[in-house]
């Protein structure tokens, strides 16, 4: 599967747990949207990350990519520790300037 650097870089981040990679794949001002809650600005989706990776422990594996005109969408199989576990997530994301500027998780 071809993915952009941005998105390789942020699935090769989240698999190897460094919270600190997985933010500066963010622009500065960039938004989250996970579990209900939002996450404004790279060092709060930096705090988010590490908090997820320590209750969770997840990995996402791609399944597929699809770049559209204003949204990029990687579903992938998530596992870690939690209900349910594997399962397809969907990665909605907005890229600009080579850098992630939104991030929407959803089932």
């Amino acid at each position: 599967m071809n993915l952009p650097k941005i998105v390789a870089d942020l699935v090769k981040t989240q698999n190897s747990f460094d919270s600190v990679a997985y933010a500066n794949c963010f622009s500065e001002t960039a938004v989250v949207f996970d579990e209900g809650r939002t996450h404004n600005g790279r060092k709060e989706i930096e705090h988010w990350i590490a908090d997820s990776n320590e209750r969770y422990k997840a990995t996402i594996k791609p399944v597929s990519f699809e770049e559209k005109e204003t949204e990029s969408l990687l579903k992938a199989e998530t596992s870690g520790n939690f209900e349910g576990s594997p399962i397809i997530l969907n990665y909605h994301l907005v890229i600009a300037n080579e850098l992630i500027q939104s991030l929407k998780v959803s089932g």
